[in-house]
């Protein structure tokens, strides 16, 4: 495909450039990645003529191995890109042989100025109205023309970077997993073609979270939990008025998105996990995931080869002796995160767990995996839907782990079928919740000092966002949206309260009947019961909590396993330190 020549293929409404690398349709310029141009030069330059996978193979990807599949995303780009329907085609499938290009072409030496005239201008993407100036038809044809802009939304001091496409009904919020940067999603047609399709039926959302890509970098300390990544989404919804959305997380977004499900069930229209999992280490109940000495390699990987396609092997086998795709996944992962962050985010998704959320959720849920997925084990796939009450499970064949590599047609239709049948909003008296309740003992002396301890309380509350939700004999119950937050709430009031005062504090996530602002069922009751295990002085949380603030920087003690009169079953409890 080296062949240089000053041939103009015209088809339709087409013009090809095979010595400048352009296509046109009039006047319009036609992005397509090299590869993808490459296919549709052959096809047009042998038009009429049969031509067997092997060949194109051979010819494309002149001395590189690669799988047919690579060959069929490159038919399905230029199929979409030409506008094929059933009353336009251009090109046939010859079924178990290959391709044939069936439209009229005249090829001649003219017209080349027109393309001259024309390579030097603006053009404008119809997708999201963005205005694109480029002079250079090689720059056109690395970075495509259809990159959204990228805005910014405050939460609190960080700026997260966000990018809006598509003007569906419905909205989907699009949660990559361990590394992402927005405006290279769009630097390779894969993973730019998943994003359109997606956008064609949505109004698609993509966000970068704290401290990757585009948003602010951010201390490898601080590097966001799953509960602040639930906030940054939240504040991305808000920033674009997005009252309701269904969530796609991939891979590791998955947890963070079946915990936005559970907590605000009335902001999550749906659910989609691909490619996703519960837990990130291994034990007895969950023996799918990598152990404590594979976790550990990786991360070492990690630290001596950030900047090389770390991990290509396991996230797209398929693709993984492809020249272009590797360049451009060190590129991402290299412009995604520092290789600080990089290892951060990686030790803090070991320790992600939310097998105790998962049957909190209520909301429409489809789980997707692939059969052979190398990253992610199937039956980790097969776990999460199981735990999910109603969840629909869809298992295709396949051992890519990145969604946007193999076949992701039959995903893209999947999603779409599960975006088409959802309805309105419903009414939801359930959700997940952090309870947190602090009790006051400070005997026959403390009488004075006892309510102004509780005013200490409700201003901590205030200042932390949790809402009370019952006050009785010293005791004060709070929710919150987050784990975190209340152990760090509750490590305010315990300064806070006035000296004399023991006090005890038990905090415990997990689904509240919810009437307006009044809360209660099991959380508040465990919760409560929590605090009555607690020493004077002493922060006890269930393990449930403990789960869900990886990467916070809080610390814990085991403290007992004990059982409650009237509630199933042993519960762990941590002391935090």
């Amino acid at each position: 495909m080296q062949e240089k020549d000053s041939t103009i293929f015209r088809f339709g409404d087409f013009r090809l450039d095979a010595a400048e690398r352009l296509v046109f349709e009039g006047d319009r310029s036609i992005q397509l990645p090299p590869k993808a141009f490459d296919t549709l030069l052959l096809l047009v330059k042998n038009a009429g003529r049969i031509l067997s996978k092997e060949r194109m193979l051979t010819e494309i990807w002149e001395g590189s191995f690669v799988e047919e599949n690579n060959l069929a995303q490159n038919i399905s780009l230029l199929r979409k890109t030409l506008g094929e329907d059933r009353a336009k085609k251009f090109i046939e499938t010859v079924p178990k042989f290959g391709y044939r290009f069936i439209t009229e072409v005249k090829a001649d030496d003219a017209g080349v100025e027109v393309f001259e005239r024309t390579r030097a201008r603006v053009f404008i993407d119809g997708a999201d109205g963005i205005h694109h100036i480029s002079q250079d038809p090689a720059s056109r044809t690395a970075l495509p023309g259809r990159s959204p802009e990228t805005r910014y939304v405050q939460n609190g001091d960080v700026n997260i970077a966000y990018q809006v496409i598509g003007g569906g009904e419905l909205d989907i919020v699009f949660v990559m997993g361990w590394i992402s940067h927005l405006e290279y999603f769009w630097k390779h047609h894969l993973f730019a073609s998943f994003l359109e399709r997606l956008g064609s039926f949505s109004r698609l959302i993509l966000f970068d979270k704290r401290g990757t890509g585009l948003s602010d970098r951010v201390p490898i300390n601080e590097l966001p939990t799953l509960e602040q990544r639930m906030e940054d989404v939240h504040a991305v919804m808000d920033a674009v008025n997005s009252k309701r959305a269904v969530l796609i997380g991939v891979s590791e977004g998955g947890p963070m998105c079946s915990l936005f499900a559970a907590t605000y069930p009335e902001r999550t229209a749906g659910l989609v996990m691909i490619g996703t999992y519960a837990k990130r280490i291994r034990d007895e109940e969950y023996p799918w995931a990598p152990s404590p000495e594979q976790r550990a390699a990786f991360i070492d990987i990690v630290k001596s080869d950030w900047g090389k396609p770390v991990g290509i092997e396991e996230r797209a086998p398929s693709m993984a002796a492809d020249k272009e795709f590797r360049e451009w996944w060190a590129t991402y992962l290299r412009m995604g995160a520092s290789p600080g962050a990089a290892v951060a985010l990686t030790t803090m998704n070991a320790e992600i767990d939310v097998r105790n959320v998962l049957p909190l959720v209520r909301v429409p849920t489809l789980v997707i995996h692939r059969t052979g997925d190398v990253c992610l084990k199937v039956e980790e796939g097969r776990y999460v839907a199981s735990r999910i009450p109603g969840s629909r499970y869809v298992e295709f064949p396949g051992d890519d782990h990145l969604p946007f590599v193999g076949n992701q047609d039959e995903i893209l239709d999947e999603i779409e079928r599960f975006v088409s049948g959802i309805h309105g909003a419903e009414e939801f008296d359930r959700v997940l919740a952090t309870v947190m309740t602090v009790r006051l003992d400070g005997g026959d002396d403390s009488q004075e000092s006892l309510p102004n301890s509780l005013v200490s309380i409700r201003r901590q509350l205030e200042f932390a966002k949790g809402r009370e939700v019952a006050s009785h004999n010293g005791s004060v119950v709070a929710a919150f949206d987050g784990p975190a937050r209340a152990i760090r709430c509750a490590s305010s009031i315990a300064r806070s309260i006035s000296a004399g005062i023991d006090w005890r504090i038990g905090i415990h996530t997990g689904e509240c009947d919810r009437a307006g602002d009044v809360y209660s069922g099991f959380a508040v009751d465990l919760s409560e019961r929590i605090a009555g295990k607690a020493d004077p002085n002493e922060i006890l949380v269930s393990r449930t909590v403990k789960d869900l603030v990886a990467g916070s920087g809080i610390t814990f003690e085991e403290n007992s396993v004990e059982s409650f009169e009237g509630l199933d079953g042993e519960w762990r409890l941590f002391s935090v330190r």
